[in-house]
């Protein structure tokens, strides 16, 4: 006496559950991704230092002519560097949790607290709130390094000319961004309010 498939599922052909799991094992190809991320993450490190080295001399330089606008400019350098290093460990992290396999680092002392209950939104959302940080910090330099409007200030390190219109775009952008990120956070709130009846009307 032959089994019958329990109700709502049929029978599939060999061939079709093959593909299905092609389909499932092709999430491997995404490995080789991360790993070129963790590749990015050291250059950045070593931007990183060469930039902190310039700084040091420079201020080992003119220890007596401190530049406090130079020196605030090349701190927000540094710490534009460690945002995006951050952004990329979120990518990494998260991205391969989710997308790739599980990382088994459960008790781990080091494991992120974000990392306990990462999916697709949540990582969306803290990327989305790391993009808004970063052009935060563009901006600020923007403002710092501005003294006249569609003129170059002298104090500039990147010699970059800025006009109204230029800076009018980079507030509009960043607007945007902040934007999005409550959007993405308001939507994620909203799935996980209406994950929460479905799973008391399943229990």
């Amino acid at each position: 006496m032959t089994s019958t498939p329990p109700a709502g599922r049929s029978r599939r052909a060999p061939w079709v559950t093959g593909i299905g799991y092609l389909i499932f094992l092709s999430r491997w190809l995404q490995a080789p991704l991360y790993i070129g991320l963790i590749v990015a993450q050291l250059v950045y490190v070593i931007v990183f230092m060469v930039e902190l080295w310039h700084l040091w001399q420079e201020v080992v330089h003119d220890l007596a002519h401190i530049d406090e606008v130079t020196i605030m400019l090349s701190v927000l350098g540094l710490i534009d560097v460690v945002m995006i290093a951050n952004l990329l460990i979120m990518v990494i992290i998260g991205g391969y949790e989710t997308f790739v396999s599980r990382i088994n680092i459960d008790g781990h002392p080091d494991q992120p607290e974000w990392l306990s209950h990462v999916n697709a939104n949540v990582l969306k959302v803290k990327l989305a709130m790391a993009i808004v940080g970063i052009s935060s910090v563009h901006l600020l330099r923007t403002f710092i390094e501005v003294s006249d409007l569609g003129a170059v200030n002298p104090r500039s390190t990147s010699g970059q000319e800025y006009t109204s219109e230029g800076v009018l775009w980079q507030v509009l952008i960043h607007c945007v961004f902040i934007l999005s990120a409550i959007a993405l956070a308001v939507i994620d709130k909203m799935s996980r309010s209406g994950a929460r009846p479905a799973a008391e009307v399943a229990h």
